[in-house]
């Protein structure tokens, strides 16, 4: 660079700071409305965030939180599981694009999805596929179904929004990346 550009350079950066300093001591002071259009103050909501203490305000008491409740909420709460678009079936293999989703199954508390995981368990576990069961009326139908699959994480979930979204009408069900298949 050359002197003449960095005494240009230096002289705009000047300017600017000479420019700021009328809106800088004026900082503290409080703030002219010059045109108000009316509607209602946004004021309380930047109250409630409690980003800086107002020296004449009134001390507020803070925000509570959220009580956790004393025990957590487990699976029984949340049976039975019941996906009124999904019964037990044949499903046709079918191919898609999902990069990048790792493998799932769909299964129900049923003799054919109880017959299916038996057959796939080690298949599953060595995918590091994960589960849901989408009907199940009971945790003991739950812990029968992980029984036959130990090692694969199956969760109750409806399925009703999967069963739209990938044109699913059947289980027992093996989703990959590329492709659904029985």
């Amino acid at each position: 660079m050359t002197k003449s550009h960095l005494a240009h350079l230096a002289a705009k950066g000047l300017l600017v700071l000479l420019a700021g300093l009328p809106l800088a001591s004026r900082a503290g002071e409080p703030l002219i409305v010059v045109e108000d259009r009316g509607g209602t103050s946004a004021l309380p909501y930047y109250e409630a965030l409690n980003l800086q203490p107002r020296a004449n305000a009134p001390a507020r008491s803070p925000v509570p939180a959220p009580q956790i409740p004393a025990t957590p909420a487990d699976e029984a709460a949340m049976l039975p599981v019941r996906s009124a678009k999904l019964t037990s079936g044949t499903v046709a293999r079918r191919v898609i694009e999902a990069p990048g989703l790792r493998p799932f199954v769909v299964v129900g508390d049923d003799e054919a999805s109880q017959a299916w995981l038996r057959r796939h368990a080690a298949s599953l576990r060595e995918r590091g596929a994960v589960g849901l069961v989408v009907n199940v009326e009971t945790v003991q139908g739950l812990e029968r179904l992980r029984a036959l699959a130990p090692g694969v994480p199956l969760a109750p979930v409806s399925g009703d929004d999967l069963a739209e979204r990938l044109g699913l009408r059947h289980y027992p069900a093996l989703i990959t990346a590329t492709g659904i298949e029985q």
